[in-house]
């Protein structure tokens, strides 16, 4: 009879074991890959890819808005955080969607805050031909 009783908790403890691994790949992979998500330009274009976002956007994102007078340039307005990806600065709006943006002059003083970005989109690049870069309001 006391072998069964050792079968038994050893059994016990390995499955303890186990679900004690299972916990902790489930914590580093919800980690790693939240804190991830969205943080570069290259991981946005593979979300954009694997995940078609069929969502409706608010007005507060970085959807183009035509100006009135500006009727045939195709200016656009987006709003978003300018975040510096490598060399290169980006805008990230309210929903995590990354756009490039092609000057990197007029983006560097605004790193780390909240803009006005007016220019073209390339849609196929997701890069902002900036023309404007100025803080947005409050």
């Amino acid at each position: 009879m006391r072998p069964i009783k050792r079968n038994i908790r050893s059994i016990k403890r390995n499955l303890i074991d186990l679900a004690a691994l299972c916990a902790m790949v489930l914590a580093f992979a919800v980690a790693w890959g939240g804190s991830s998500v969205g943080t570069g330009v290259g991981s946005a274009f593979a979300q954009d890819q694997a995940q078609p976002q069929q969502q409706p956007q608010q007005p507060d994102q970085a959807q183009p808005q035509q100006k009135p007078d500006e009727g045939q340039a195709k200016s656009s307005t987006f709003t978003g955080t300018v975040v510096k990806n490598g060399e290169q600065y980006v805008l990230r709006d309210s929903s995590g969607q990354v756009f490039g943006l092609d000057d990197s002059a007029k983006a560097k003083p605004f790193e780390g805050k909240t803009v006005k970005v007016t220019g073209q989109l390339d849609e196929q690049a997701k890069v902002i031909h900036v023309e404007n870069i100025e803080p947005a309001e409050a």
